[in-house]
């Protein structure tokens, strides 16, 4: 009878967590009102229309001594939040340029809401994926990419609706396959970003699920030590330490490629705040091993690693990635029960919400949604229309 109980409360906790990934995945109602109402301001309005940034200010968005950032990004809220957030703890605001790169369903929200809401002391150029002009071969590498990432996921799904519920807890890394950025062409593209960006040389990346807390400007003087890539591998809870986040956490060690190629208790580093020198990208083969591996993925079945940008970038980044601070970025703000200490939290660069529980959805921790909300401006006409409240 114990035996019964303990099988019937694993098997309801695992349900629990299947539940909890799946709310995930809806756009709350406030959100969509909020493309929506942007939407139909772009079409009624010529402001909205208006041309951003302004002609005078065009030629700092090329200007390497200015700061760029890159957010590729369809949540208008997030980038919002993302850009106040970097704009107000910056000491130097008007050498920031943001670069949003979104897709052409949500062009027309995202530019309305910047083009309305002007923001003086930086430059924001907003700029749709139909937009760019791109070789041929990009854009077959690109479709390639993503049919891929596609195929990976749509694998380990069908190896998930098979697993039983009683020991879902153990495996919570396989609900990682209900996360529509799995498949999400935004999401993946980072790989492309000299060719996204052919005009510049350092950028900053940031997820749009960050909020910036301390100045950045630092990053961009950083010195990367001939690698491509600035970004924390160590944890908050020590050197060494990253919890949920070794190599074996994303890769199937039972695979001989795998196991003869990288170590299982390896650190992973982190995506979602990176310096990247894009000069010094172009001069190696990142990319083409990125694609290399994901063909050896698809030749073994999709089996060499869980759906997600991040691993195929360990690999493809290996030899290239200068680990920096960890005060830099704190993760994993959006898992159930995230545990930060309060005093590292507050005192981090950027804290990032990587994980199902998005600090816009009801699922979001209480304990840190508000570092998120205080953000977003509660009086804007958009917002209290839309009744977006923390």
């Amino acid at each position: 009878m114990i035996q019964n109980m303990e099988h019937i409360v694993k098997t309801a906790k695992g349900h629990e967590s299947v539940y909890w990934h799946l709310a995930a995945h809806g756009v709350p109602k406030s959100l969509h009102c909020l493309s929506l109402k942007l939407a139909e301001e772009y079409a009624v309005n010529a402001v909205a229309r208006s041309r951003i940034p302004l002609p005078q200010y065009v030629y700092r968005l090329t200007d390497p001594s200015f700061h760029h950032v890159v957010l590729l990004t369809d949540n208008v809220l997030a980038a919002s939040v993302v850009i106040s957030s970097a704009i107000k703890t910056s000491i130097n605001p008007e050498k920031l340029v943001f670069h949003v790169v979104t897709d052409k369903k949500s062009y027309t929200s995202m530019h309305a809401w910047f083009a309305v809401n002007k923001i003086d002391s930086a430059v924001i150029e907003i700029k749709g994926l139909h937009q760019y002009d791109w070789s041929h071969e990009v854009n077959v590498g690109v479709k390639e990419m993503l049919e891929i990432h596609h195929q990976i996921r749509n694998h380990e799904y069908k190896k998930l609706k098979e697993e039983d519920l009683e020991y879902m807890e153990e495996n919570y890394h396989k609900l990682n396959v209900l996360n529509p950025s799995c498949i999400s062409l935004l999401n993946h593209l980072r790989v492309y970003l000299p060719e996204l960006f052919p005009d510049l040389n350092r950028v900053v990346f940031l997820d749009d699920d960050v909020v910036v807390q301390r100045d950045l400007s630092f990053l961009w003087d950083m010195d990367l030590y001939q690698k491509v890539v600035g970004a924390v591998a160590d944890s908050w809870c020590g050197r060494d330490c990253c919890p949920g986040r070794k190599y074996k956490d994303y890769f199937d060690f039972t695979h001989t490629i795998i196991s003869s190629n990288l170590d299982q208790d390896r650190c992973g580093w982190l995506y979602g705040m990176n310096v990247f020198d894009l000069r010094r990208w172009r001069k190696t083969n990142i990319t083409a091993v990125y694609h290399d591996w994901l063909k050896l993925s698809l030749d073994s079945g999709f089996a060499l690693w869980h759906p997600g940008a991040l691993p195929p970038a360990l690999v493809a980044f290996e030899g290239h990635v200068h680990h920096i601070d960890p005060s830099w970025h704190v993760a994993g703000m959006g898992h159930q029960y995230p545990e930060v200490d309060r005093h590292k939290l507050e005192a981090a660069a950027v804290i990032h919400f990587s994980g199902p529980a998005k600090p816009w959805l009801e699922i979001g921790s209480p304990e840190v949604k508000g570092l998120w909300y205080r953000h977003v401006n509660a009086s804007n006409e958009y917002v209290t229309r839309c009744g977006i409240t923390a």
